[in-house]
Parts: structure tokens; sequence; C-alpha cells
């Protein structure tokens, strides 16, 4: 948890955020779209929700939305405004305006930070009285505390920390190691794994001793080759020595043996890794069971299959 909380700012009593902030060449970093729900990051490292987004986490029409904005300066505040007030002010905000208005690539933007979408979200769970939202309440559940702050930047692919720097140390020491391990005239795996290790980390997945998706490619490959009688077609495979870094527990035992293949297979895997593994299913179920045993949050597998494998997002 600390390294989590030493990217958040500090709370130094009541912030305000004001009107004017737009005008402070405030302008979005990143932004996507998942599902429905628009999403960003603000020059300043502000997460936030455009108001389709914030809508549809809610669970209301577009509309109310942009009405709790219109009404967030009145007078007579009515008592939707000062529910979600008193919630931010718990936390110690007390924003001038509902959202932050800015203009990116033509377009006017109404961003909507974390922090008041939570106060909003949780208002339609559980203060809104015969306007509760179910939909709301679930997914409040799901991104309390600072789970919406995480939410949004995995999915746009920004880390706050600057950790991203080093993200990709890990595979690249295995690549120091073993590029040109597999004798001439063979293929491994692990380096034609590169581009799905690659999308895998972009997607937010920390590839290292835990997360070693070529093993998962190289035994449902070689399977699918004995299956196949394959030595006869292309002539026999063969082993060469892969090691791990040091930084893999792995390394222990190294070298390891690993398979190689005939060049003259290669265009066969290309088309196995494709349909079969990517499309097929099975490195959906491999994403699933680092899901499951913590090793990868869901939403960087999610990003993984729609990088690579589209018609599974619907499983």
């Amino acid at each position: 948890m600390a390294s989590k909380i030493n990217i958040l700012a500090p709370k130094t009593g009541k912030k305000e955020i004001s009107l004017s902030q737009p005008k402070l060449d405030l302008g979005i970093e990143k932004d996507t779209d998942v599902g429905g729900i628009g999403m960003g990051v603000l020059s300043d490292g502000t997460p936030y929700l455009n108001q389709r987004g914030l809508a549809a986490l809610c669970g209301v029409q577009n509309a109310h939305i942009g009405t709790i904005s219109a009404q967030w300066s009145e007078n007579e505040q009515k008592p939707r405004i000062k529910a979600i007030k008193a919630i931010l002010d718990k936390v110690g905000l007390s924003p001038a305006s509902a959202h932050i208005e800015i203009i990116h690539a033509g377009t006017t933007n109404f961003c909507y930070p974390a922090e008041i979408c939570l106060a909003v979200l949780e208002y339609y769970a559980f203060d809104a009285g015969a306007n509760c939202q179910p939909q709301a309440r679930d997914n409040y559940r799901i991104l309390a505390g600072s789970k919406l702050r995480e939410m949004i930047y995995s999915q746009v692919g920004y880390d706050p920390s600057g950790a991203h720097a080093k993200r990709f140390d890990k595979w690249h020491e295995r690549i120091g190691l073993n590029f040109q391990s597999a004798p001439k005239g063979f293929f491994h795996v692990f380096n034609e794994a590169h581009t799905i290790i690659y999308e895998l980390i972009m997607a937010g997945a920390d590839i290292g001793e835990k997360t070693i998706v070529d093993i998962s490619i190289g035994q449902h490959w070689s399977k699918y080759w004995e299956e196949n009688d394959f030595d006869a077609i292309y002539g026999e495979r063969g082993k060469y020595p892969h090691n791990y870094p040091d930084s893999h527990p792995q390394s222990k035992s190294n070298p390891q043996e690993s398979w190689c293949y005939p060049l003259a297979s290669l265009g066969e895997y290309r088309q196995w890794i494709q349909s079969v593994y990517l499309e097929g299913g099975k490195f959906g179920a491999y994403l699933k069971g680092k899901v499951a045993a913590g090793h990868l949050p869901p939403s960087v597998a999610q990003l993984a299959i729609a990088a690579l494998a589209p018609p599974q997002i619907g499983n």
C-alpha cells in the first residue's frame, strides 16, 4: 500500500477546484473509451470520467449529470447538490465546479475528476432515496477509495509513479540472455512471443517470474506439434539452452532445455498462434488463471485480449 499512497497528493485541508483551472494550460494527456465509459488523464495527472462515462457508471441518463453541473453554484442549493458536496467535504474537497471544461482535438470535453465522480457515484448508490441505482451501488463497491483512480490510469496506460520506465526491464534481461540461443535453422517460442509479451506489458502486466506467457505458448504448441506429427513434415525439432535472469527464481536451474523448431514450420506456427492460441481461447484461459491467482488485475487481462484477440471480448 505504501507505493500507492505515495502517488496521491497530500491532504492539506480543503482544496478548491477553481473554475479558472482550464485556462492554466490544462489539457488532456490521454483518453479512451471502455464499454461506453469515456475516461482520461489531464496534463496535471488528474484522472477523470467524461459526462457520459459518469452517467453510465451511475446508471442514470446523461442529462442528470449535466443538471448536477448546472446546479452546482446556484444560491439555493438543491438537496442532491448538498448531499454530493457533503460527501466531498468529508474528504477535504470543496470544488467550485463539478467538472473541468477542456477543448481537446477541437471538441469541448466535460471532465469530472475522479474524486467528484466517486461522490456522485456514492450519492446514486446510497443517498438518492427512490432514485438510488443498483448499478451505482455495484460500481461503488468495486471502485471506492483509490480503485477508480487506479482503473482509469490502467485503462489509458498512464503511470503516475513513473514505474513504467522499468516495466520492460525483466523482459529485456531475458532477451539479452536468449536472443541468439536457438541453433541456425531453428526458431524458439520465446522470440516469436515478443508481440504478445509487449502487448501484455503495455496493458499493465508485470512481466516477470510469475507471468511467463511463453511457457504457456510453448506447452500448447509442443502438444499441437506432437498431435500432428510435424516431425515427419518439417523435420525433427531440437533442444536449446534457455536461461532466466538472476531476478527470476527459475535461474537456479539454468540452463534449461527448451524445444526449438525448424524454420520450415514457422508459417505453421504463426497460423496456429493466431487461430488456435489467441482466438481459440487458450490465451484467455491463461490470463483468467493469472487473474484468479492474483498475478494480473482483471483490467489488464481485458486490455490484452482486446489488443490481441478481439473475438474473445464477449467471453
